[in-house]
């Protein structure tokens, strides 16, 4: 709270001044609060449209693909990551909730760890028509943070060739989008990046 200096005639102007970078935290705690989370038990529920959309363009993406396996990625990848915003307490939106995780004031919720639970979910229903890989983006800009997901592809695939499910990016309502498309992230497949950071340690040794 601002207090009057008893000394200032009601008509006068209070001046004060910030520092560049103190301007600068001050814009960006206004813009992220402008694009607040909703708390994760009012997160929308999807629709039956959103869930058969995705199904249509997993079966698509080969042949030999059940159409119930693509139901069922389509459906749990929709709804678990609702269950998990509310078990990760997410009340922020995604950098600011890495912040806190990273303090240790939430439990969990970065996004490999979204990725994690998401894949591990997915694995659960032993699904024999479709493959499940993971994809890392920006690993070679050492200006912005490192981004996982979970990407669905027909067996035996690339990873470009598949979709992206992704729901760290908007707080546990899932993205989805070909690989190729998502201009976002300029993903590659984790065992490239990993491979990359090896070798880099290596020449470093």
């Amino acid at each position: 709270m601002i207090q009057r200096d008893p000394t200032r005639s009601p008509g006068s102007t209070l001046k004060f001044s910030l520092s560049p970078i103190a301007l600068l935290l001050v814009l960006a705690t206004l813009v992220l609060s402008a694009c607040g989370t909703p708390p994760p038990d009012q997160l929308p529920r999807p629709h039956h449209s959103d869930i058969a959309e995705l199904s249509r363009e997993i079966q698509a993406l080969g042949a030999g693909i059940s159409a119930e396996e693509a139901d069922r990625v389509a459906r749990i990848s929709y709804e678990y990551p609702l269950r998990l915003a509310v078990a990760y307490e997410v009340e922020d939106p995604p950098y600011i909730h890495n912040i806190k995780v990273n303090n240790g004031t939430k439990p969990r919720g970065l996004c490999y760890q979204w990725a994690d639970d998401l894949e591990a979910r997915l694995r659960q229903e032993g699904f024999t028509t479709l493959e499940l890989q993971r994809a890392i983006a920006n690993s070679e800009n050492p200006l912005r943070i490192e981004h996982s997901t979970v990407v669905v592809t027909a067996p035996g695939d690339s990873m470009y060739d598949g979709i992206v499910l992704d729901p760290w990016r908007n707080g546990g309502r899932l993205f989805w989008g070909h690989v190729t498309e998502d201009h976002k992230y300029p993903w590659l497949p984790r065992d490239e990046v990993f491979r990359r950071k090896r070798a880099r340690l290596l020449a470093v040794d």
